[in-house]
């Protein structure tokens, strides 16, 4: 039994803090606001400070730990085998679940929400116990989180306020640079010289060194308000966004006897729990002291024991586990890929079957799985077309189901073959696809009915079916009209359609979702195919969408090059099977929406057919009770995973996009009024807590000063521009980029990067493996930062455009594009020569780096300053005015107008 410890009496009670505020009032010209940090997340956990009412300063933390087990969880009691608690329950509102420190009774009753953080309370750790680093680990330690009574000394007079108060001293301490006012109207030129890093949250060097990548995770403020009415004033949003199956950086993968959590609400221990003494951590999300087990005391690094505070688990913010039978449902399936490929006239003329069949040809070794690895083939256009590729078979052999109302599997093996043992059969097949084909005259499309085959066949395993698509689907069960009117592009309250015109395909993609199967859609089309209704049959099974439109092998052959290599990252990329995502917070933060493609099993678990490393997501959070009596708040994500190799793993996240769902729901009219407003609403609650200003000035933070702008580039971009250059199908797939795709990868189709490029030199220049690689000033979005005599290089996300001014120098025109004068350079130019020049390698390898670890593969078009295909690079120079869109500086004086309304 251990003794209860008395909770320490603050120093400065509620009624003497209101009596030096009123006092501060008096003497100091700004009055105390309550200011906000934004706040970054990590890779297993994320730690957050609260939002003090007085403080200055703040505490936060992120961090996402990434956990793969191979045994059972620590005193883990026996839960159904089911995916709702397989991975683990929420919280348990039950007398274990409370923090057993303490008996309850009438006179002093402390509920679990209130209790302390990190060991608030308890004695100092004795010696030995105070999580020092360990020799062999490159990690830095686990700070002790100690209550800091230092900062309690006695009360010396107003110069001498305790730390909590140092924004009243009559010293008037610095106001941080993220806080400092800017006048918008005036600097209209905020765009930084180069890219900004992350915001970083503002911790103590122990706690900073712990957190996890933020490319990983991180959220969208820097501190959390400790109530939703602060939360509510600030006018910002608080959410999360997650990449949580990210390749790189690597992180450390253990597989541990013992997978430690909390017996009440489920954490994995961390790198921030507290550690009572040798045998008892206290959780760091519901502050539950658990025991350590047995198993755990042991250092299987160090090979010590009885230092449980310097196991890897602890002393790593980002960890993968290998799992055990506790984890899994059912013995690891193998990886198994069905292919489903439309085979109509349509998409034979449009050449795609010969990149398909190629680019598969060069990966089938590169496939992610092991020796039970399978594959299988569906073709179809009024029919379906199913191959047995059965090991014995002389050659490949089509089976064909005429019945597109009634599908079936016409033999109930050889559909879904091994690939090592059926690999001379996969490689005839694939060599002769091309070219079956080729005489036909079919038109229509039985996509639905092909689909529904699919799912029979990978019902009994689960996996990945890719599906290639190029029209409207016009036979059998999901079947569509055209429902664009061109005529209609240029309404903006009239712009139907962004919804799907069945609900065949959510149906279906919910079913794949319940057998651990995912739909991956490419979609190549020269027309009109209802990307809104096809998009479901991905959006909900967990799967990815590629579009491109008006494809042709021949006559857009830029477009066959990235379907190219969109082919040999999509086939070669990390992925995992059957998962299932799981979101913890500290008690009083609460899941109020996610964003991405998955289904939602329960309130705050995802159903992940697949997992790619593309893939991110964003949860939308609310405070639902106080967080006055805590200092740091906390998320955790947890993923459990089967490897391509057959593992079950189990990775944790952390980390906001709401306009697509207003588009769809309400109008796209609506959706744009929504975006203006946030400006307005942060801009105003800002201006609020600044005194003596004019009545209408446009003032913004200095970590806000971006933000207008950005929410130009949103009104401008595909998803929300109104017009009539938009096709339909184009916004649909802007609109469903917004949802998964990684802000990372968002922020370059929301703002591009332009760079002057035919100056570049060494001056500032960085190494990246051995290569010099310039870097050149970033240039604001206008047309008047564009010179004729120069070239300039937008980064665009997906797109590169190269434009080249009619004056532009002739060494660059020689020595970058292989031309001897502006007159000679091609209208359609899609790559660079590698030439032997100083100039080609720096401008080669800038684009080389720009594109790194980049999985959109973009595009590269050179552009003369009188070329017809321009109007994409213009249309992206967000700060120039364009059709029916206000220009930056008419953006920011219609904002200005609505504030001082």
């Amino acid at each position: 039994m251990h003794g209860r410890v008395p909770r320490r009496k603050p120093l400065l009670s509620n009624k003497n803090i209101n009596a030096h505020l009123r006092f501060a009032r008096k003497h100091l010209d700004d009055p105390p606001t309550q200011k906000l940090n934004f706040v970054e997340v990590v890779t297993r956990h994320h730690i957050f400070s609260i939002m003090d009412k007085m403080a200055y300063y703040c505490k936060p933390t992120d961090f996402v730990c990434i956990d793969e087990s191979s045994s059972t969880t620590s005193s883990a009691s026996s839960e159904p085998r089911n995916y709702d608690v397989l991975e683990g329950g929420g919280y348990t509102e039950t007398p274990a679940a409370a923090n057993i420190q303490a008996p309850v009774n009438a006179a002093s009753h402390v509920s679990t929400r209130l209790s302390k953080p990190f060991g608030h309370g308890y004695p100092t750790l004795q010696p030995g116990y105070q999580n020092a680093a360990s020799p062999h680990s490159s990690q830095p330690s686990t700070p002790v989180h100690q209550p800091n009574y230092s900062q309690y000394a006695p009360y010396g007079g107003m110069n001498q306020l305790p730390a909590s108060l140092a924004g009243l001293s009559l010293q008037q301490p610095q106001q941080p640079e993220s806080l400092r006012p800017v006048n918008l109207i005036q600097d209209r030129n905020v765009l930084p010289a180069s890219s900004l890093p992350p915001p970083a949250p503002n911790l103590n060097a122990d706690l900073k060194k712990l957190n996890c990548n933020p490319d990983f995770f991180r959220c969208t403020l820097t501190n959390v308000p400790q109530t939703q009415a602060l939360l509510n004033k600030a006018k910002l949003p608080l959410g999360l966004l997650l990449h949580p199956f990210k390749s790189k950086p690597r992180i450390t993968t253990l597989s541990p006897s013992t997978i430690v959590r909390c017996r009440s609400c489920r954490t994995y221990i961390n790198p921030f729990v507290s550690f009572i003494d040798q045998r008892r951590w206290k959780c760091n999300l519901c502050y539950r002291v658990n025991d350590v087990p047995e198993e755990f005391m042991y250092n299987p690094l160090t090979r010590s024991y009885g230092e449980p505070h310097k196991r890897p688990e602890v002393l790593n913010s980002s960890v993968e586990f290998i799992a055990s039978s506790d984890y899994m449902l059912r013995p690891p399936p193998p990886a198994v890929y069905l292919f489903v490929l439309d085979v109509s006239y349509n998409a034979v003329e449009s050449g795609y079957l010969q990149c398909f069949s190629q680019s598969l040809l060069d990966n089938l070794d590169k496939l992610r799985g092991d020796s039970r690895t399978k594959i299988g083939f569906i073709t179809f256009d009024s029919t379906v077309h199913f191959y047995n590729l059965q090991e014995g078979l002389s050659q490949p052999q089509m089976l064909i189901v005429s019945d597109v109302e009634e599908i079936f599997l016409p033999t109930p093996d050889g559909l879904l073959v091994n690939l090592h043992e059926s690999l001379e059969l996969i490689k005839d097949l694939l060599t002769a696809l091309p070219g079956m084909f080729t005489s036909t005259r079919e038109t229509h499309s039985a996509l639905g009915p092909a689909l529904q085959g699919a799912f029979k066949l990978m019902s009994p395993t689960g996996g990945r079916i890719s599906v290639f698509q190029t029209q409207l689907p016009s036979l059998g069960a999901g079947l569509l009209q055209s429902r664009e009117d061109p005529n209609q592009r240029s309404s903006l309250k009239g712009i139907q359609h962004l919804g799907p015109a069945t609900d065949f395909y959510k149906k279906l993609a919910l079913d794949c979702s319940g057998q651990q199967t995912a739909v991956d859609l490419f979609l190549l089309s020269s027309q009109y195919s209802d990307l809104a209704s096809l998009a479901c049959i991905s959006k909900y099974s967990a799967g990815c969408i590629y579009y491109y439109p008006s494809f042709h092998h021949k006559h857009n052959p830029a477009q066959a090059d990235k379907l190219k290599q969109d082919l040999d990252h999509y086939l070669t990329r990390k992925i995992g099977f059957e998962a299932v995502m799981r979101i913890r917070c500290t008690k009083g933060l609460s899941i109020h929406t996610f964003h991405g493609n998955f289904f939602v099993r329960s309130t705050d678990l995802l159903s992940l057919a697949n997992i790619s490393e593309d893939a991110g997501f964003a949860v939308q959070m609310s405070l639902e009770e106080s967080l006055t009596d805590s200092s740091l708040a906390c998320c955790q994500v947890a993923l459990l995973y089967t490897s391509s190799k057959g593992q079950r793993r189990i990775r944790i996240h952390t980390c906001a996009s709401r306009a697509v769902d207003r588009s769809v729901t309400s109008s796209l009219s609506d959706a744009r009024d929504a975006l203006v407003n946030a400006v307005v609403d942060s801009l105003s609650s800002y201006k609020s807590t600044l005194p003596n200003l004019q009545q209408c000035t446009l003032i913004a933070p200095t970590s806000l000063k971006l933000f207008p702008l950005y929410i130009l580039g949103l009104l401008k971009q595909k998803a929300f521009r109104t017009g009539t250059c938009t096709r339909l199908d184009d916004r649909v797939f802007a609109m469903c980029q917004m949802k998964y795709q990684p802000l990372l990868h968002q922020m370059k189709m929301i703002h591009p990067s332009l760079y002057r490029v035919d100056r570049l030199t060494d001056e500032g220049a960085i190494l990246v493996n051995d290569l010099v690689v310039p870097q050149p000033q970033l240039q604001q979005l206008s047309v008047e930062k564009l010179e004729r005599d120069g070239a300039f290089l937008m980064d665009a996300g997906s797109t590169f455009h190269l434009w080249v001014g009619k004056n532009c120098d002739a060494n660059f025109l020689k020595d970058v594009l292989g031309f001897p004068n502006y007159a000679s350079v091609p209208q359609k130019m899609t790559q660079l020569p590698e030439l032997d020049t100083v100039a080609s390698e720096r401008t080669r390898n800038f684009i080389s780096w720009l594109t790194q670890d980049s999985p959109l593969n973009p595009l590269l078009y050179v552009l003369k300053d009188d070329s017809a295909g321009k109007t994409e690079f213009f249309q992206h120079l967000i700060e120039d005015r364009s059709e029916a869109a206000f220009s930056y500086y008419e953006f920011l004086l219609h904002i200005q107008q609505q504030i001082c309304k």
